[in-house]
């Protein structure tokens, strides 16, 4: 089968960059032809004769906004000239202004533009205006792409409804939930003295862009206060953040440790006790899932993507983001229970250990290969109407 990826980056790093890596090397294990339209690739990948690299390079455009743009441009360019040449096309989201058989969704514009904590309502700015104007115009390109696809998947279950949301039919969505490595995310033990953390103490883990109130961090140093015998790490960029101030305004500036951005999140993980992590909106983050996979108890909230993953045998998901005293209390409980955590760790380990990065890669290919198998389909124009490229128009007055 001869297979066309459209993204910004085939890599490790970046959730949506590692699973196109990921199934990349799948389709390259079951020898299958690909041609590869990114900005950027994993050098390995290109040790085959089976991978083509078209080069979309958009280093220099300024905005995110604008380099989109000017990759959904190229690519498109180049997939109306070259369509006939492959039987099946994976993309993700508004990545190109054709259409596609597969699109994978990791954000639902339109949802995130309705959240509350959406920086637009947050910063009144020209910064704000600009992340309105981006989160409108994907979510605007976002509908139009979907519609063209023969198969949306859903990277959670929080997505797919977000998809439903939106007017996609059910009919269309698969739900193939993102992987984790599970020799990098493992249970064990790390010395805290590494990282300056104290140690004979319980200790819970928040990793995520502590810059903004989306992540919840405010909500977690307020329920710090009422369990006053735990310590919390925060793993994530300080510059510009106001929360190691709102943990001096509280009294935890002893028990919150900030440890930056940092790229040894796995060892960090197995100094914890418990990782926190009720986020406000999250279409799906994959540190849930390497939490699990170091085999801590997670918190999370029903607004968090992939909470779906935490079961009751693994972790608790609250009903409520913002309700400081319930999380409070399931840190206390948590904490206070050392056989409760060790049950819940395993759980959890055994959970991650069903989705794995090959387990999803496999799920992909899987789904490439029966749907190559029902042609004809949206790769060739001249058998399916819903492949003719559609037209990007902009109206100021139209926001979604």
């Amino acid at each position: 089968m001869k297979i066309c990826i459209v993204t910004h980056k085939i890599k490790k790093g970046d959730g949506q960059g590692r699973v196109n890596y990921e199934v990349v090397k799948e389709a390259i294990n079951r020898g299958h032809h690909l041609t590869l339209l990114a900005s950027e690739i994993a050098p390995e990948l290109l040790q085959t004769p089976l991978v083509n690299w078209v080069c979309i390079p958009v280093a220099g455009i300024p905005t995110e906004l604008l380099r989109n743009f000017f990759f959904a441009q190229k690519s498109a360019a180049w997939l109306r000239q070259h369509r006939q040449e492959v039987d099946l096309v994976k993309v993700n989201g508004a990545i190109t202004l054709t259409s596609a058989d597969v699109n994978a969704v990791h954000f639902v514009h339109s949802s995130w533009l309705k959240s509350p904590v959406h920086i637009s309502r947050i910063r009144r700015d020209i910064y704000g205006l600009y992340q309105w104007l981006y989160s409108a115009l994907n979510a605007r390109w976002e509908k139009l792409a979907f519609q063209k696809a023969q198969i949306i998947v859903a990277v959670s279950q929080k997505v797919a409804q977000e998809l439903i949301n939106i007017g996609v039919s059910k009919k269309r969505i698969r739900v193939i939930v993102n992987g984790v490595d599970l020799q990098e995310f493992t249970p064990g033990v790390a010395f805290r003295s590494k990282f300056n953390l104290p140690e004979n103490v319980p200790l819970a883990l928040f990793a995520g862009d502590i810059r903004t109130r989306r992540k919840n961090l405010d909500t977690v140093l307020q329920a710090l206060v009422k369990v006053p015998n735990l310590h919390l790490a925060v793993v994530g960029n300080t510059e510009g953040s106001p929360f190691p101030q709102l943990a001096k305004s509280l009294g935890l500036q002893q028990r919150v440790h900030f440890l930056g951005y940092r790229r040894d999140v796995a060892e960090i993980m197995r100094t914890a006790d418990v990782f926190v992590f009720p986020s406000r909106y999250e279409a799906c983050t994959l540190v849930l899932l390497e939490a699990l996979a170091s085999g801590l108890p997670v918190i999370t909230a029903i607004t968090t993507g992939g909470a779906e993953l935490v079961t009751p045998e693994s972790g608790v998901i609250l009903p409520n983001s913002d309700d400081t005293e319930a999380l409070a209390q399931a840190l206390s409980d948590l904490i206070s229970n050392s056989t409760l955590r060790e049950r819940m760790g395993k759980a959890a380990r055994a959970f991650a250990e069903q989705h794995s990065w090959n387990v999803m890669a496999q799920t992909y290919i899987d789904l490439f290969e029966e749907l190559s198998q029902n042609a004809p389909h949206c790769s060739h124009p001249h058998l399916s109407p819903s492949s003719r490229p559609f037209t990007l128009s902009i109206s100021p007055t139209d926001t979604n």
